[in-house]
C-alpha cells in the first residue's frame, strides 16, 4: 500500500470534501514532505533505512558469506599518499583483494576503516565535505543502503565499520535478466569530495569476478589498472615490475605464471584517459568470460583478438593460456598508445618454464621496461616498488 495511502479500501465510505478535510488533508502531505526533506538534509536518505530503503536487494534473503575488508593508510609513494584496502590491515594493498562471486550468490562485506581522520581531512576538496572511505561496486545488485555514497550517507567514518550488500542476480530467461557474469570492480566513492577522485587516485579500487556454475576457473588471476600519468596499478616504468629472478612473488607488481597456466586479467580503466590493453605472444576470445567453450556451433564469430580499448570506468576480463605454443618467456604488457608506453606504461608476463625457472633475459627485460624519457624515468623512480 503506497505511503500517502490516507484511508484503506474498504473502510467507511469517504465523507463529503469539505474546506475542514482539504486543509487537513494539506497539512499532512506537509508534514510528510517536511519529515522527508529533514531525513535527506541530516545525513542522507540511509537516515531513513528503517522502511524507506532495504538493507538487501531482491533475491538476496539473506547473505551466502561474509567478508571483512580493511581501509588503511600506506606508505608514501614520494609525495603521493597511498591507501588500500586488504582482508587484514596488514596485507592491505593497491588494487586491493579480487573479490570472486557466483551468480546467485549474497555477499556481506563490512569495511572497517582504519585510515587516519588527518589524512582524510587533507585529501579531501572541501572543508564541508564529510570525512570517511567507502565501497561502490560495479556489475552487481545492491540497495541504496550499499551505494557508498556521500548522497546515501552509506560511508565510514574513520575508527567506524559499516556492512556493504552485494548480490550477483543471475540471468532470468523468463524475464530478460542478463545476469550479473562477468569482470566488474569495486572503488571508493567519498574520499576527496563526493566521487571519491582522491580515494580512487590514492589506491582504493580492486577487481571483481562473478562466475556461472561451469566457467573455466583460473589458476592465477591478476587485477591491472590502467589509469592517469601513464599508470600501472598507480605505477610507471620499472616499478610496474618488481619480479626477481629467483623466487619471484604474484602480485601487483610482479605478473608471473608457469607454462602451461590459465591465466586471467581483470583489466580495469581508471581516471581521464583512454588506453588500450595489449598483451604479446597471447591472444583471448572477446566474450564475457574470455573463451570460448569447446563445440560451440558460434565459435567462428567470436573474435579473437590481443589487443582492446579502454575507457575510465570499464573492465573486461581475459584469460590466456601462460606460454600457449610460444614457450617461456617475458612477455610485455602494455598500452598501445604510442606515447602512453614510451612514458613507462608498460609491464611483463614473466612466463616460466614447467619447473619454475625464469627464462633467461632478465636483465635485457629490465633495460627495456625503463627506457622511457629522460623526464619519464625521473618520475617513475619516485613510485615505490611494493
Amino acid at each position: 500500500m503506497s505511503a500517502w495511502r490516507l484511508v484503506e479500501e474498504g473502510s467507511a465510505p469517504p465523507q463529503p470534501r469539505t474546506e475542514r478535510t482539504r486543509t487537513g488533508g494539506r497539512r499532512m502531505l506537509v508534514v510528510a514532505a517536511v519529515v522527508l526533506l529533514t531525513l535527506v538534509g541530516a545525513g542522507g536518505l540511509a537516515a531513513a533505512r528503517t522502511g524507506m530503503f532495504a538493507e538487501r536487494p531482491d533475491g538476496c534473503a539473506r547473505p551466502d558469506r561474509t567478508i571483512q575488508l580493511y581501509a588503511v593508510e600506506l606508505p608514501k609513494d614520494g609525495t603521493q599518499v597511498r591507501l588500500g584496502y586488504g582482508l587484514t590491515p596488514q596485507t592491505a594493498s593497491y588494487p586491493g583483494p579480487l573479490m570472486e562471486m557466483t551468480e546467485g550468490e549474497c555477499l556481506a562485506i563490512t569495511l572497517h576503516n582504519q585510515v587516519p581522520e588527518a589524512t582524510l581531512a587533507a585529501l579531501r576538496t572541501s572543508p564541508t565535505h564529510p570525512l570517511g572511505v567507502s565501497l561502490h561496486v560495479h556489475g552487481v545488485k545492491y540497495t541504496q543502503d550499499s551505494d557508498g555514497t556521500v548522497q546515501s550517507g552509506s560511508y565510514v567514518p574513520s575508527g567506524g565499520s559499516r556492512t556493504y550488500t552485494w548480490y550477483a542476480q543471475p540471468r532470468n530467461n523468463r524475464t530478460g535478466t542478463p545476469g550479473t557474469a562477468g569482470y566488474w570492480w569495486y572503488h571508493d566513492h567519498v574520499v576527496g569530495g563526493p566521487h571519491g577522485t582522491q580515494g580512487l587516485s590514492s589506491g582504493l579500487f580492486g577487481g571483481l569476478v562473478v562466475r556461472r556454475a561451469g566457467d573455466p576457473k583460473p589458476d592465477r588471476t591478476y587485477t591491472v589498472a590502467f589509469g592517469d600519468r601513464q599508470s600501472i596499478n598507480l605505477r610507471r616504468g620499472e616499478a610496474t615490475d618488481t619480479c626477481t629472478e629467483v623466487n619471484p612473488q604474484p602480485g601487483p607488481t610482479c605478473l608471473v605464471a608457469r607454462k602451461g597456466e590459465r591465466v586471467e586479467f581483470v583489466v580495469v580503466g581508471i581516471g581521464n584517459d583512454m588506453h588500450t590493453f595489449h598483451l604479446h605472444g597471447h591472444s583471448w576470445a572477446d566474450t564475457r568470460t574470455g573463451v570460448v567453450s569447446n563445440g560451440q556451433p558460434f565459435a567462428d564469430q567470436v573474435p579473437i583478438i590481443d589487443n582492446k580499448t579502454l575507457g575510465p570506468g570499464d573492465s573486461f576480463g581475459a584469460q590466456v593460456t601462460a606460454g600457449d605454443s610460444v614457450g617461456p618467456g617475458h612477455w610485455m604488457l602494455h598500452c598501445h598508445m604510442q606515447f602512453h608506453s614510451d612514458a613507462g606504461m608498460s609491464t611483463m608476463l614473466h612466463v616460466l618454464d614447467e619447473n619454475g625457472n625464469m627464462p633467461p633475459g632478465m636483465d635485457h627485460e629490465h633495460g627495456a621496461a625503463g627506457a622511457a624519457p629522460a623526464a619519464a624515468a625521473a618520475d617513475a623512480g619516485a613510485h615505490q616498488h611494493d
